[in-house]
């Protein structure tokens, strides 16, 4: 059988009650009025704790959670964009990023085709073209295909590769649109998740991620009554 900490700091003060009414003076008085403040610590808190999560009639700021829903979806919202999604931290993502990034072997296994096909439709448009058609025409250089693919990856590497290229392209990270509009993107997916959500369901996740520690609350409110009705037996 589990006991929850609030019925056990309810039992135990309970029993503190009892106890004090039923010992002689001058015992009764710090046992009773320990018992007495424990309960009205314990239970103090527990009807807080209810009052927190249910909305109790005649009781003003009950219910405070799904009252104050809009609110609470609000700050969670801002608290996610600001902390974690804000200007300055895009930009130092992007600016990280962009180092790692390496666009050489991109480039190696790229297929150098169609530039070669359009190079070779714009010499046998050209003038040269005439004199190519008595030398076999666009065959005559299909041989040329591979060393031009080869220079050409070559040359495409080289520029990527470069610091210059790279400063270019840390520049344009750092002034393009993309951190805004990834910053819009990241809010509409917040905005709408937080519409799907219902008061109950907020009130039902934050109860269980904190339930557990709800129950001290009980017992700590016990302890603290406790103590000041032990000391106040000794003034009373």
């Amino acid at each position: 059988m589990n006991i929850s900490k609030s019925t056990l700091t309810d039992a135990t003060s309970v029993a503190l009650i009892g106890i004090g009414s039923s010992l002689p003076a001058p015992y009764s008085t710090p046992v009773l009025f320990t018992g007495l403040f424990a309960f009205s610590g314990a239970v103090t808190n527990q009807v807080a704790i209810h009052m927190l999560f249910n909305k109790v009639p005649l009781l003003y700021g009950s219910g405070v959670i799904e009252k104050n829903f809009e609110s609470f979806k609000g700050s969670i919202k801002n608290m996610i964009m600001t902390q974690f999604f804000n200007q300055a931290q895009l930009s130092a993502f992007f600016q990280n990023e962009e180092q790692k990034i390496d666009l050489a072997p991109l480039v190696e296994s790229a297929d150098f085709s169609p530039a070669f096909i359009a190079l070779k439709q714009s010499v046998m448009e050209s003038k040269l073209g005439d004199a190519l058609n008595f030398f076999g025409g666009e065959k005559a250089l299909d041989s040329l295909q591979e060393p031009f693919a080869r220079k050409l990856k070559s040359a495409v590497v080289g520029i990527v590769s470069s610091k210059t290229f790279k400063a270019q392209m840390n520049h344009h990270l750092e002034h393009s649109s993309l951190n805004d509009d990834l910053r819009e993107s990241v809010e509409k997916l917040i905005t709408d998740r937080l519409n799907d959500l219902t008061p109950k369901m907020v009130n039902d996740l934050v109860h269980e991620l904190i339930h557990t520690h709800l129950g001290w609350l009980v017992v700590w409110g016990g302890v603290f009554g406790g103590l000041i009705g032990l000391v106040s037996s000794f003034f009373i």
